[in-house]
């Protein structure tokens, strides 16, 4: 049990949901803002300003670098994860995304006078360059402001 508790004291994990949770939460003012209309499910949701993913993967490799050293396998390993998340977050996601896109135009073309039973596929999937780069700066940002003055 104690190994349980001693999950909520880690510095870097706790930083790392932060980011990810700010990045959640940005989203309603943004999109009030960008639509003028507000959705608590962008809270729940994949896609978006600014990338959740990016925000949690920025700070954890950040809190790494920072707690064991910039020249690490530690930083390393979390580096390349990050870069992975991001990738995938921007490119493979967002191209599912797009052709979700795609198909649920097709099925709206075809069945137009029929009922089609199926669920639609969900379209926001990914993230543009822009958002992966801003929930990047989000996390590395608050990991930094989390650990005090650089000096």
């Amino acid at each position: 049990m104690d190994n349980f508790s001693a999950v909520f004291q880690n510095h870097i994990l706790i930083v790392a949901l932060v980011a990810c949770v700010t990045a959640q939460l940005l989203k309603i003012p943004i999109d009030l803002i960008r639509y003028q209309k507000t959705s608590i499910r962008s809270l729940f949701s994949a896609g978006g300003m600014p990338s959740a993913h990016s925000a949690l993967v920025g700070a954890l490799a950040t809190g790494v670098g920072q707690a064991k050293g910039w020249d690490s396998s530690e930083f390393a390993i979390a580096c390349l994860f990050a870069v992975i998340v991001m990738y995938d977050a921007a490119g493979v996601r967002q191209a599912a995304g797009k052709q979700a896109r795609i198909l649920n135009q097709i099925i709206d073309d075809m069945f137009q006078e029929k009922e089609f039973s199926e669920e639609r596929l969900k379209e926001l999937l990914g993230h543009t360059p822009i958002q992966v780069f801003v929930g990047l700066s989000l996390g590395i940002a608050i990991a930094f402001f989390a650990n005090g003055p650089l000096i």
